[in-house]
């Protein structure tokens, strides 16, 4: 007799296969995951892989293409498989990834020529300089939004170009494809067919005009990048192809993309002009809605486009923390003073405040507001009374006050105050981190029920391009708070702690290599 899902304890529950529902993949930094979400955005079933990063110096980071590729099919087949839910009960299919980070790869034979450089690789970092120090700053900015860093794809595919033997000959011949790895799967989960991304992911890459909607002919020719070597840009919600029949047998359309960021953001349904979100992932990423305004900052953030979606525009502006969660996965790999996430928000509160220690985990450079790429990592204030606690204390601490810096920027930039903010991303989960951020910025923080508003973002567009939820207001009634966190630290505490995190700051900024 043959035995069911549940028999062999493959599934919680018997899942409702009569109606239709979205998957969502989620291709981050630390792990792909693919989803199926249904018409109240709940997720039924999820299945995940983790990603090796590898760091061939100090501050270059890499990934497998290949490895990353072959893991999201693997988990889009197990996903199926866990939930009984297969692909002729897909109604279309979203994808949402970590931005920035570059692979190039032969038009015929589909193979990378190099490694995916990482978001924070800083590998480039003299290259941006450079471009600070020949006046191309503010051409950059006026452009693009960003301000010239390694951050951005664009020094990534010139570094490629000028480094993997023969590269530049086979670019300017047409033979090489540049892409986010958005752009990456589409290709390959269309056998080829498509080569795209959408005007988020495009907007990260330094060389797309976020004014004009295209690729910006004056950055290609100031970073030697031949146009043919980049994908056409499409909205977020609309057609991306078929995804190919030996992976999916009925082919599920994609009909949505975005960058992680921007895609949390649509799934926290920040659609009007001053909704903000935070997202604490392995960064931290704080995003605002500007609508039809470009902000330039004056405070050291980013203009990015934010939206994507119904044939028009939102732009947003962003602060970027290149270290939020994972300084805990240095605790537990690398330090192993912990054994999991989890224990981190039980461990820190058994102190009862920092004792003067903070950390300051500029791995690879510090991003918003300071955009240093030569600050390190510091610990400061250590006594001979410090111990695990004070550490895991002290790198939870750190995600708030870093956001608390982004925050204090972006509202000095719009010139308003936020009266609320929204959370997601794992880290949000920590009711020490989420209570401590509250009492930093002195306005609640509220936790949404759904820890998966990336995916769930990346869903929603797939979902409003073939039908399946009609508008936005359809979106918000699935949008649903879990807890709220409201500020309770006297103002003399939070003064001194942010003094201290401050000054820890100012010095990491002043360190070297």
């Amino acid at each position: 007799m043959a035995l069911s899902l549940k028999d062999l304890g493959l599934v919680d529950q018997a899942f409702d296969t009569s109606g239709s529902y979205i998957m969502a993949l989620d291709c981050g930094t630390t792990s792909v995951r693919a989803l199926i979400i249904d018409s109240y955005g709940c997720v039924v079933a999820q299945a995940s892989r983790a990603l090796k990063t590898v760091y061939p110096q100090s501050g270059w980071v890499e990934q497998d293409p290949i490895e990353i590729l072959a893991s999201q099919i693997a988990v889009m087949m197990e996903v199926q498989f866990k939930s009984g839910i297969h692909s002729d009960s897909i109604a279309a299919l979203g994808i949402t990834n970590q931005r920035e980070t570059t692979v190039v790869w032969d038009r015929d034979s589909g193979q990378p020529i190099y490694n995916a450089i990482g978001w924070q690789c800083r590998r480039t970092a003299p290259l941006a300089q450079q471009l600070i120090d020949e006046g191309y700053e503010k051409l950059v900015r006026s452009k693009t939004g960003l301000t010239p860093d390694a951050y951005f794809s664009a020094t990534k595919i010139a570094w490629i170009l000028d480094n993997v033997s023969g590269a530049r000959e086979l670019a300017e011949s047409g033979q090489l494809l540049f892409g986010t790895i958005d752009t990456w799967l589409i290709f390959n989960l269309t056998g080829g067919r498509v080569f795209a991304t959408d005007y988020t992911n495009a907007s990260r890459t330094m060389l797309f005009n976020i004014h004009t909607l295209d690729w910006d002919n004056d950055l290609l020719k100031l970073l030697n990048i031949p146009r043919r070597m980049l994908p056409e840009v499409r909205w977020s919600s609309g057609e991306f192809g078929c995804v190919s029949s030996d992976i999916m047998t009925h082919r599920p359309r994609i009909t949505g993309v975005a960058g992680d960021q921007q895609a949390s953001l649509f799934g926290h349904c920040c659609f009007e002009p001053g909704q903000a979100k935070n997202t604490y992932g392995t960064g931290c990423f704080l995003l605002m809605n500007t609508g039809d305004t470009v902000v330039e900052s004056q405070n050291g953030l980013l203009a990015t486009i934010g939206i994507a979606e119904s044939g028009k525009v939102s732009y947003a502006l962003e602060g970027s923390i290149f270290h939020a969660g994972s300084v805990i996965q240095w605790l537990r790999d690398k330090l192993q003073i912990i054994g999991s996430a989890e224990e981190t928000a039980a461990v820190a509160q058994t102190h009862p405040n920092n004792g003067g220690c903070y950390m300051v985990p500029a791995f690879s450079g510090l991003g918003a507001p300071w955009w240093d790429a030569e600050a390190r990592g510091l610990i400061s204030g250590l006594t001979g009374a410090s111990d695990r606690a004070t550490l895991v204390r002290a790198a939870c601490e750190s995600m708030a006050y870093q956001s608390y810096d982004v925050l204090r920027a972006m509202e000095t930039d719009v010139g308003t105050k936020l009266d609320s903010l929204s959370v997601d991303g794992g880290a949000s989960r920590n009711d020490f981190i989420m209570q401590f951020q509250a009492d930093l910025l002195q306005i609640p923080v509220k936790q949404t029920e759904s820890v998966e508003t990336t995916a769930l973002g990346a869903a929603y567009l797939a979902g409003l391009a073939v039908g399946y939820w009609e508008d936005h207001e359809e979106l918000r009634q699935n949008h649903d708070i879990a807890k709220w966190f409201m500020p309770s630290m006297s103002d003399k505490e939070r003064q001194r702690n942010l003094d201290g995190w401050h000054d820890a700051v100012a010095r990491a900024r002043s360190s070297r290599s």
